[in-house]
């Protein structure tokens, strides 16, 4: 299911808050509304490439923070699970004390509705996705089991995102924060190319 330009699924679930406490009613429209955020799937808790994509989505928070981005992370394990492998340390499989929240999926409500369930295992395939301040989803992403995503690439999506919003120009391949970028009209890519073709 591509979501991309269509208003992000709500949800209310329970989930682990950055501090480690669990909350009953986590509600995603509430927390998000009015910032970009972005929302990430993984199969399950304590298995094998997981803990990598938590640990370095926790690694780069600050980057995310500072770019006034929520980061909200679900699988289909309940809450307790979440805590327990908050709780086991890294060197033993665990991803420790990370900062943004865990949601659970327990009845798998929310990884239908975002259209990324395994047809045939039944778990969350890796998805993620950018949403704007206004509850669009502008990017996704979706990685099948055994592939790890590259946490860097939405924040680069989250600085084309933003600069679009700010100047309205258009964000080019291989475009990173402070390059170029192209005025929409046909004289504002001619200039673009015939400026940055060594770029591409």
């Amino acid at each position: 299911m591509v979501l991309v330009s269509r208003i992000a699924p709500d949800f209310t679930a329970s989930a682990v808050l950055g501090s480690g406490e669990i909350i009953e009613k986590f509600n995603f429209l509430d927390f998000t509304s009015g910032k970009t955020s972005v929302l990430f799937f993984w199969p399950m808790d304590f298995t094998f490439v997981c803990p990598s994509e938590l640990i370095a989505f926790d690694k780069r928070y600050a980057e995310f923070q500072n770019r006034g981005a929520e980061v909200i992370g679900i699988s289909l394990d309940s809450v307790f699970v979440h805590k327990a492998w908050r709780n086991t340390p890294i060197h033993k499989g665990g991803i420790g004390s990370v900062q943004y929240i865990m949601v659970s999926d327990i009845k798998r409500e929310i990884q239908k509705s975002w259209g990324i369930e395994h047809p045939d295992a039944g778990i969350a395939l890796r998805g993620s996705f950018l949403i704007d301040q206004f509850g669009i989803v502008r990017h996704q992403v979706v990685n099948d089991l055994p592939f790890g995503r590259n946490i860097n690439e939405m924040l680069r999506m989250i600085d084309a995102l933003q600069f679009h919003e700010v100047h309205g120009e258009v964000c080019p391949a291989q475009w990173e924060k402070g390059k170029d970028t192209i005025t929409p009209s046909s004289d504002g890519i001619a200039k673009y190319l015939s400026e940055n073709l060594h770029q591409l």
